[in-house]
């Protein structure tokens, strides 16, 4: 690449860059808006509901003046800046509250923003801290009392109307904690139900591991045996072994190895099936022809690094659709297998020659929906069908992360 063209790159992706970034920003400013606009809107409704208040307030009192509307209505328009900075607003609330009843305004108007800083700070997990402002409010609108006999009547509806105050804001703390606790304890018993669904998951996968060690692996085991056994015999004949008893050793061989793959996944919920990929695909066309099937491999483009889960994929499909070619296509179909690569994909095609009609859809059978299925966890696409010239066509196209596309691209 000449200088002018990686300039030219630079900044193209410089462009890009600051495009994304500034996407991101505005995403983020919208997001920090509506957060804004609607505790604006929630401080509103408390505002009225202190407006409410006063208005209703009962007379006897010292008039409202300024000064009482202001701390009236100061803690809820604290309660804006609630979800960002709840102990301020506490001390906020707290101080409009002690000074509202300090100045023996009629009672009532700054509770409700107190008590909702009170739950919103129980839920930030600041109680130490509430519990300090709370005592702290306390001693003061207690100290400002006038010193009066106990039995005295004004002193006493003092008290009362002190207590009555704080026993709701430790009513609304003790509502916040309480339902701390409950969620936690939802969020325990959702941990332990997810405990307990991995746990039987893992179980029935050592279940399935062990029949299938107990049942396929002796049978396999024995064909192999036999298939051996019968080669050895025809050398020692002097005959040549056929074509199909050395595709049977070799496909034996082949199935116990992944089949000892297949028993490691499932033993190990983290591992995946060792040595499948594409990088057998010759092996594996090969030993379609060795049972009998004209078989041809086509790769085009440079092999990315490829994730383990997308490379076991395209293997997977290639070989089910070989399979099915052997059982359904007829003697005389040839296959050819084609594999493309590209940065951001990878397409596998196996198109044969054989005896499917293109009028009738293909039969889903386990082979197809597993075929399926692989793709569709991967995000891909799946075309089976009969071809209009006679035959059948598997095409998968399994997209690659962005990661992995570079990579390929590097290599």
């Amino acid at each position: 690449m000449t200088a002018a063209a990686q300039t030219d790159a630079n900044s193209e992706h410089a462009v890009f860059r600051y495009l994304a970034n500034a996407i991101k920003d505005g995403r983020e400013t919208a997001r920090d808006a509506r957060a804004y606009a609607k505790d604006a809107g929630f401080a509103a409704v408390v505002a009225l509901g202190c407006v409410g208040t006063m208005l209703l307030a009962p007379d006897g009192r010292i008039g409202f003046d300024a000064l009482a509307w202001v701390l009236g209505l100061a803690g809820s328009v604290a309660l804006v800046a609630r979800h960002r900075f709840p102990r301020t607003v506490l001390v906020i609330t707290a101080a409009a509250m002690v000074a509202y009843q300090l100045r023996g305004y009629p009672d009532g108007s700054p509770v409700l923003p107190m008590l909702v800083a009170v739950y919103r700070t129980i839920r930030g997990g600041h109680r130490g801290f509430f519990a300090v402002t709370a005592l702290v409010s306390l001693a003061i609108s207690l100290g400002s009392l006038p010193l009066l006999p106990l039995g005295d009547v004004a002193l006493r509806a003092a008290l009362e109307k002190r207590f009555l105050t704080f026993g709701w804001v430790v009513a609304c703390a003790m509502g916040a904690a309480m339902r701390i606790q409950h969620e936690a304890m939802l969020a325990q018993a959702e941990e332990r139900a997810a405990e307990n669904a991995q746990r039987s998951a893992d179980e029935e996968r050592l279940r399935i591991a062990r029949e299938l060690h107990d049942t396929l692996t002796h049978s396999i085991s024995v064909i192999k045996v036999q298939a051996g056994v019968a080669v050895h015999l025809s050398k020692k004949r002097g005959q040549e072994p056929p074509p199909a008893l050395l595709a049977i050793q070799e496909a034996s061989g082949d199935a116990a190895r992944e089949l000892r793959s297949t028993l490691h996944v499932l033993r190990n919920a983290d591992g995946g099936a060792e040595g499948v990929g594409l990088e057998r695909l010759p092996e594996l066309v090969a030993r379609a022809r060795g049972s009998g099937v004209p078989a041809t491999v086509a790769v085009a483009g440079e092999r990315p690094a490829l994730p383990a889960e997308v490379d076991r994929a395209a293997y997977r499909i290639v070989q089910e659709s070989l399979t099915n070619v052997a059982r359904h296509a007829g003697p005389a179909a040839a296959v050819g297998v084609h594999v493309s690569y590209a940065p951001d994909r990878v397409v596998v095609q196996v198109d044969d020659d054989g005896a499917a009609d293109p009028g009738a859809p293909p039969q889903p059978g386990i082979g197809l929906t597993g075929m399926r299925e692989r793709v569709a966890a991967l995000g891909g696409e799946l075309h089976a069908a009969p071809r209009p010239e006679g035959g059948f066509r598997v095409r998968a196209e399994l997209p690659l992360p962005r990661a992995g596309g570079a990579a390929g691209a590097a290599t």
